[in-house]
């Protein structure tokens, strides 16, 4: 796959991963997206482990 340039093959890995464990999850991809991504700047980096798409899941269970 051409990516454009060998800096977005990381980018690209990395959104490909989310997207993978969302479906293997039963996650909503776009849902999970809208719920996670707005806010995401005003986060600590010490809460990003609570918006994985696993806790995301797991938050969704409850």
């Amino acid at each position: 796959m051409h990516l454009g340039s060998k800096e977005a093959g990381p980018k690209i890995a990395a959104i490909f991963s989310i997207v993978e464990s969302c479906r293997k999850l039963d996650v909503p991809i776009r849902k999970y997206l809208s719920d996670v991504l707005p806010g995401l700047a005003d986060r600590s980096i010490q809460t990003l482990n609570e918006l994985t798409p696993m806790a995301y899941a797991a938050k969704a269970a409850e």
